[in-house]
């Protein structure tokens, strides 16, 4: 009678440290939404190095933001030469969160440094945080509100730019021949136990607005070209939410997913809504003139910093659809990493 006994304490201890994953075929239910989750397993000086932040969080009106970046970029490549550049001209205090393997791991490793963030930035702020991220990082914050409750109570809004938050059915060369891929990249796909764990039981949460900016030219993010399909929007749980195509102000705007998250004046008017009122963004307070911007403030064109970096992230993003090659040193994988044991409510 022992053995059953020890093995259930063992298993006990995984589920509180999330270390042990489940079995790939395991059918339990998930988790429910107000467990505590564990204890996060990155050590707390790799996460704390991993978080940079500007800005008067003591003092400032503004609320700030935790910018969280894209599949394949670091955040510097992603935010530095626009939205970090807008937030540092308007004074807003601001946090930029930079995950391992050029953001190409295991999306529930980001989801860790996520947690970190914001009990870090609500710690120093005067209210509550807004969570802004591009592709994978308009979607992966919701993983650390969805298996750490405590966090929901220090964010007010999530902002997704072309975010995955039900995954893309366009297919990697690796997953059509059934060979290697990232990580990220299995775990992005809209069939993966990622995304199904991710969207489980509930979407959004009481308390938080969420404002999902998409565009229907997007080639990465699919589908998005409707917005009763798209797979960027949210529908379910408690959260105040608006679900907007850039064409829904500027039904001319062709930016495709790269640029909607980096330099579209339309994406960005919808974001700034969003910070500068109670509630997620509204369609009706877009002034149209924003359909004749080019690109959005913070983006100078004549900057060479700019190119440089956008040169940088190319290696990155062009890893993405090549399985065989490591062109940033992170290493494909043949399968879809495993969901940890605190995603299921039976845990092992």
């Amino acid at each position: 009678m022992r053995r059953p006994i020890i093995a259930t304490i063992i298993c006990a201890v995984a589920i509180a440290a999330g270390s042990v994953t489940a079995p790939a075929t395991a059918a339990e239910p998930y988790a429910p939404v107000d467990r505590p989750g564990p204890k996060l397993s990155v050590p707390t000086a790799t996460l704390k190095a991993a978080l940079q932040c500007s800005g008067d969080f003591a003092h400032s009106t503004l609320q700030p933001v935790l910018l969280n970046p894209a599949t394949g970029v670091t955040v510097d490549e992603n935010f530095s030469w626009n939205y970090e550049r807008a937030f540092t001209a308007q004074k807003r205090p601001w946090c930029a969160i930079d995950m391992p393997a050029h953001t190409l791991g295991d999306i529930q490793v980001a989801g860790e440094y996520l947690v970190y963030a914001i009990r870090t930035m609500r710690a120093k702020s005067t209210r509550d945080i807004a969570v802004m991220g591009h592709s994978q990082g308009g979607m992966s914050m919701r993983w650390a509100l969805r298996f750490w409750p405590d966090t929901r109570s220090k964010v007010d809004d999530v902002i997704g730019l072309a975010a995955s938050n039900h995954g893309t059915t366009v297919l990697p060369t690796c997953i059509v021949q059934v060979t290697t891929c990232l990580p990220a990249v299995w775990q992005q796909q809209d069939d993966a136990a990622f995304i199904k764990a991710l969207n489980s039981r509930a979407e959004t949460f009481k308390g938080i607005s969420y404002t999902q900016i998409y565009t229907r030219t997007d080639e990465v993010v699919q589908p998005n070209s409707t917005n009763a399909t798209a797979s960027s929007a949210l529908r379910t749980g408690e959260g105040a939410i608006t679900n907007v195509a850039t064409q829904d102000v500027c039904p001319l705007d062709l930016y495709e997913h790269l640029l909607v998250g980096t330099i579209d004046a339309t994406a960005y008017a919808l974001a700034m809504d969003a910070l500068d009122h109670s509630g997620p963004a509204k369609v009706s307070r877009i002034s149209r003139s924003v359909c004749l911007q080019l690109y959005q403030p913070g983006v100078n064109p004549l900057n060479v910093q700019m190119y440089l970096k956008v040169l940088a992230a190319a290696p990155g993003l062009a890893n993405v659809p090549l399985p065989y090659v490591s062109l940033v040193g992170v290493k494909p994988v043949p399968a879809e990493p495993k969901l940890r044991c605190y995603v299921y409510a039976a845990g092992c």
